[in-house]
């Protein structure tokens, strides 16, 4: 498999899934884009990745390269219909690319938190294996506040009714972080917005404290990150096929 990434800030990587790729021998590229990389030709890869960042999709005034991305991301999903993973902001980039709208959360939601699958996302072949209920990180201000037309959500909580979605095939997106490591607080908490966005939502003594409750519970979210990534591989494996593109 190759696979195609677009980054928006140099600690928001593809986590986790950097282990799982270089085991299976999947080739990736990363392309920075806030670095003013330039998106390569996309014909030859098989999955496109898209990450988080702290910039909002609304920016393009300060990120002129987010109008790009979007007809990049358009043109991957709706012009040459293969398989996509949006992360977060990538999350957001793909319900605004295909005509949805994003809008900022009265409050940021970071930290652990719960999501329930819907009807929808519990018939999913990307999240098939899922408890119906489980526990997720979270680091976010702004969410999908309409969907696309033909989207389906798969995922929600109170505090964001759209924490997971897919549009036709399959395109998907997750608001939730999937791909974290033992370093993401530490590395994160580097960014002033998100600094910012973390103080605000749970004060300073919680905040002191997320570090730790994230490491608890990595085994359990390798073990989730690692059922996302079989389960998109067979998703990615599929389109591959002669004839399914």
């Amino acid at each position: 498999m190759r696979i195609l990434v677009f980054q928006h800030v140099q600690v928001e990587h593809p986590g986790i899934f950097r282990e799982f790729w270089a085991e299976h021998g999947h080739a990736w590229q990363a392309v920075e884009l806030d670095a003013g990389e330039p998106i390569p030709q996309s014909d030859d890869f098989d999955l496109l990745v898209v990450m988080g960042g702290p910039m909002d999709v609304w920016q393009e005034d300060r990120h002129p390269w987010l109008v790009a991305e979007k007809a990049a991301i358009r043109r991957w999903v709706m012009d040459l219909d293969r398989p996509f993973l949006g992360i977060c902001l990538g999350h957001q980039l793909l319900a605004d690319a295909l005509g949805g709208e994003v809008a900022p959360m009265a409050r940021p939601e970071v930290g652990l938190a719960e999501v329930d699958l819907t009807p929808g996302g519990q018939r999913d072949p990307l999240l098939a294996g899922f408890r119906t209920s489980s526990e997720t990180f979270q680091w976010h201000g702004a969410e999908v506040s309409r969907l696309p037309a033909g989207a389906t959500v798969l995922a929600a909580n109170a505090a964001c009714p759209v924490q997971a979605m897919r549009w036709g095939r399959h395109a998907y997106g997750f608001q939730y972080h999937v791909e974290i490591t033992a370093s993401t607080v530490s590395d994160w908490q580097q960014i002033p917005e998100y600094k910012a966005s973390l103080q605000q939502a749970l004060g300073p003594e919680r905040a002191s404290h997320l570090a730790a409750a994230v490491g608890g519970r990595l085994a359990t979210f390798r073990d989730a990150a690692r059922r996302l990534d079989r389960n998109m591989s067979a998703i990615v494996g599929a389109a591959m096929v002669p004839g399914a593109r």
